[in-house]
């Protein structure tokens, strides 16, 4: 017949046995575990008993659930040598219980010490400021207010700071550069990670529900085709799409006047001479190009397709219209318009030399089929669109190809045919000789500015960087401070686990650590980690950086 069996341990705690007598002999069935407190012990004998519970015996269902008693902890006897010391026969009887135990909180500790783990290994540690890492990592779980953030900080574990002292540390953040910290641990990790010879760049607009303008919010462009007061954000990336540099600008400034002065912001807080820089053709001006020339930095830019027939007159002169796909035309294109060094007379196309073409840039040109098919599909919307609204079927609202004659609107079939011929073209400005980067690699180079788009969607969805609860301007500042070092550890949580930050969160954040009390006793026990999930976890913890 088994019984349970209690022994004190050399460590002093109190194990709990099932034994039985074989020929006899005690022999231990199975050992159950070790007990520190009354408690504990009371659970384990708990567990021995329903263990020896005979399955076959009968008993009636009062609808009650017993609580377990309490056990006396096995004291120390002389005589005692090492291992199991002394042995005592369970009582027969033991009138006090030890309470149920109760779950006193739940959190997403794991999530959080995770997020920690990666902003510290890219050195954002030396911000030396827990209340700004803990507003870093609130924003990559959840985004939300100042006010609201306090709840989402203890649903991770933590002790969160009160909302004045969040406060104060947007303030902190201005007055003592938190950026410039940041900035320089994401150059750092860039250069250790890879090389920052070639940098991304474009900006977006980020706009607020107020009724007046100020210094910084005023009514601009808008990307969003709102006509609310905006600010005007820039951010420099590296050729993963990894955060560098991010600047605010009014909200009525050119987008063609923000990227010489974080360039060179960029430029001089690291020394740098040499680097590439990549922009759509929202960013090609003459004035742009020629600054960022003058700053001895080299530059690649979308062109637009109306500078096609100009830059392609020798083709158009020689070749006509025929164009094969993936054919690439590497020829210049004039600075300013005023003064045109190609010459269509030769067949041939110039080869960009600074000394030889100093009115002009180098400009590559390319011809998809596919891209050739989806802009004549674009064309054709438009003129159908045209069209109705010259039959009077459409409002007012003119659309492209249209123009007036007589006082009535008619269909441009100049435009619309010059349009045409210019399908499947896309263009490329770049100071860089043909010898130093051949134009395919000019070509594959500025595709590349997905990545830095794919930021901004991160930064505007992922952690909903619009400042919608801050008014002045250090605080948009300290705000965007926090949006730039949550991306740069959304990139690096992207990068190592080839996961979208909020696909992460989404699987992480359910894995809920347990705060239980025995007795008075407080004690938390970490969550079940599935495999999947334990997988990811070992990839984020691992050291170092791994580039896709």
């Amino acid at each position: 017949m088994a019984w349970v069996r209690r022994v004190r341990t050399a460590s002093g705690a109190t194990a709990v046995q099932i034994a039985e007598y074989v020929g006899g002999r005690r022999r231990i069935v199975a050992h159950l575990g070790s007990a520190h407190t009354e408690a504990e012990l009371g659970l384990l004998l708990e567990r021995a008993r329903g263990m020896l519970v005979d399955e076959g015996q009968g008993a009636f269902d009062l609808g009650v659930e017993s609580t377990p008693r309490k056990g006396g902890l096995v004291g120390p006897s002389a005589g005692e040598g090492e291992g199991l010391l002394a042995a005592a026969v369970e009582p027969s009887v033991e009138r006090l219980r030890v309470g149920a135990p109760r779950v006193v909180g739940t959190s997403s500790a794991l999530l959080f010490d995770v997020l920690a783990g990666v902003y510290e290994g890219l050195g954002f540690a030396a911000v030396g400021d827990a209340t700004f890492r803990d507003l870093v990592i609130s924003r990559i779980v959840e985004p939300t207010s100042i006010l609201d953030t306090g709840r989402v900080l203890t649903d991770l574990g933590r002790c969160p700071a009160n909302e004045r002292t969040m406060r104060r540390t947007l303030s902190r953040a201005q007055q003592r550069g938190y950026r410039d910290v940041v900035a320089t641990a994401c150059f750092n990790h860039a250069v250790s990670s890879g090389d920052v010879s070639l940098c991304l760049y474009d900006v977006t607009t980020l706009y607020f529900e107020a009724d007046k303008e100020d210094d910084l919010r005023k009514v601009g462009y808008s990307k969003e085709r709102r006509v609310d007061p905006q600010i005007v954000v820039g951010l420099l990336v590296d050729r993963h799409g990894f955060p560098l540099e991010i600047g605010c600008f009014e909200g009525n400034k050119a987008e063609t006047l923000t990227i010489v002065p974080i360039v060179k912001r960029f430029q001089a807080r690291h020394g740098l001479e040499d680097m590439v820089v990549i922009a759509d053709a929202g960013m090609l001006s003459a004035t742009n190009l020629k600054e960022l020339d003058e700053a001895d930095l080299r530059f690649i830019v979308g062109s637009r397709v109306t500078k096609a027939p100009k830059d392609l007159e020798s083709h158009f002169r020689w070749h006509g219209n025929a164009f094969t796909d993936g054919q690439v035309i590497d020829t210049i294109t004039p600075r300013t318009g005023h003064k045109v060094d190609n010459d269509p007379k030769q067949k041939a196309e110039p080869v960009w030399d600074r000394e030889q073409h100093a009115g002009s840039w180098r400009a590559v040109w390319a011809y998809s089929q596919k891209r050739a098919v989806r802009d004549n599909k674009t064309l054709t919307a438009q003129e159908n669109r045209a069209k109705a609204v010259v039959a009077g079927e459409k409002a007012a609202r003119t659309p492209g190809f249209i123009k007036t004659r007589s006082g009535a609107a008619v269909l441009d079939q100049t435009s619309l045919a010059r349009a045409r011929r210019l399908v499947g073209l896309k263009g490329y400005v770049t100071n860089i000789p043909a010898h130093l980067m051949p134009a395919d690699k000019v070509i594959s180079s500025y595709h590349d500015l997905w990545k830095v788009e794919q930021s901004f969607r991160m930064s505007k969805t992922d952690l909903r960087a619009r400042p919608m609860f801050h008014h002045t301007r250090d605080a948009i500042e300290a705000h965007l401070t926090i949006v730039f070092t949550a991306l740069a550890v959304s990139r690096q949580v992207q990068t190592r686990t080839g996961l979208a930050i909020r696909n992460v969160v989404r699987q992480l954040r359910p894995l809920r650590s347990a705060t239980i009390t025995i007795n008075g006793t407080e004690q938390t026990f970490p969550p079940t980690i599935p495999d999947a999930q334990q997988h990811l976890l070992d990839t984020l913890r691992r050291p170092g950086t791994l580039r896709h």
